[in-house]
């Protein structure tokens, strides 16, 4: 898509696993799971929850999907696929780590494919015209801020 697999720092992986704490029981879907450092921590924190990454790069898709095996995490899917092509509509959370255009992009097509049940996490990056049901500022360098939107209210004027 244009960017490289940029990790989530520890802090902010600590806050968006916190957020998906009260977002009961189904499927976790991470976009552009990059090496895998939040998709499985996700997976080891809720092993009776589907965890579904996916990553275009090959190489960080391969590290992520060889920890998957060496944990035996069963409730981890890892797809070497562009998640603009890809179903969303069976997640009941969808996190990221994009980039601006990235976000306009997929909140075009969250909104073009009906997809309002469920919550968005975004690490850095906001959704725009959208407000955040919960922001999160991470105690680091650039006060990072963490994003937790309920697409039960997208506003469809991007």
């Amino acid at each position: 898509m244009g960017i490289s697999p940029m990790p989530s720092s520890k802090k902010a992986r600590k806050a968006i696993i916190h957020l998906t704490k009260d977002t009961g029981t189904g499927p976790i879907f991470d976009l552009g799971s990059g090496w895998g450092n939040l998709l499985i921590p996700l997976a080891k924190e809720y092993p009776e929850r589907q965890i579904v990454g996916y990553e275009l790069s090959l190489i960080p898709w391969l590290i992520a999907s060889l920890i998957k095996e060496i944990l035996s995490l069963n409730n981890l899917k890892i797809y070497r696929k562009n998640f603009f092509k890809a179903d969303l509509s069976s997640a009941s959370v969808i996190v990221c780590y994009l980039y601006p255009e990235g976000m306009i992009s997929i909140a075009k097509k969250l909104i073009s494919e009906n997809i309002t049940s469920c919550i968005l996490i975004s690490n850095n990056f906001s959704l725009p015209s959208q407000q955040p049901k919960k922001t999160v500022q991470l105690d680091d360098l650039y006060k990072s801020p963490v994003y937790l939107y309920d697409l039960c209210f997208l506003n469809p004027d991007i």
